[in-house]
């Protein structure tokens, strides 16, 4: 099914196959204007416990949990970050220790990245990267990070101990690599995170599809022509 209408739509199937992880990752990006999936299916999965209304369980108490930034910034433990997971819905403790377990597959990689950055290189325009990252996730999902040797440099956020859209993350990123904000435009996919960067001086983008980011830097920057 989801071959025959893939002609029309962003699709996706998950089977009994998949690992927690990946079933969050694809329930998230189904529920993000910003990503590219539309339709998803699903086979084999709903006799597990781990139907859609589940994963939004597990996605609200953890990647959705105030605690989950403080872990981004590498505040708090890997154990009391879980236990709030797990306090914020104790009915499923289980699914959550699962998916915390490992978070392989719950971070990917798009198509597009190491392109879109090799076309800005070539358009001779420094290119660096403002992730909000775990040192687990960083661990646990290194091939989502496989853009990163392509750049010019960057900060994660377990590293220096911030998360966007704190302002100071951005002032360490600009003090770090000695650059003018007037001179920085910042892509981002969540609004709240560009809204910060503009505050600042940045210009910005709000990342929707990989053709509305390119004609945005046409005609920011005069690049991807």
């Amino acid at each position: 099914m989801a071959q025959a209408m893939e002609d029309y739509y962003h699709t996706a199937y998950l089977t009994g196959c998949n690992s927690i992880g990946e079933r969050v990752r694809a329930y998230k990006d189904l529920q993000d204007d910003s990503a590219e999936l539309e339709m998803l299916f699903t086979v084999d999965i709903l006799n597990e416990g781990l139907d859609a209304p589940t994963i939004k369980r597990v996605l609200k108490a953890s990647v959705l949990n105030p605690y989950w930034e403080k872990f981004e910034r590498g505040e708090v433990t890997e154990e009391e970050t879980l236990q709030a997971f797990i306090a914020a819905d104790p009915e499923i403790e289980k699914a959550l220790r699962t998916a915390f377990t490992n978070l392989s597959g719950m971070l990917v990689i798009r198509d597009y990245a190491i392109p879109l950055v090799q076309q800005l290189k070539e358009a001779g325009l420094g290119v660096y990267y403002l992730s909000n990252y775990s040192r687990k996730a960083y661990d646990e999902c290194g091939e989502s990070l496989a853009f990163m040797p392509y750049m010019d440099g960057g900060i994660v956020s377990f590293k220096v101990g911030m998360t966007k859209p704190d302002s100071q993350m951005y002032k360490c990123f600009l003090d770090r690599y000695g650059l003018e904000v007037e001179s920085c435009v910042f892509i981002d996919d969540t609004e709240e995170n560009v809204t910060a960067a503009k505050e600042l001086g940045f210009s910005g983008i709000v990342f929707t599809t990989y053709e509305e980011v390119a004609e945005e830097l046409k005609k920011t920057v005069g690049c991807m022509g």
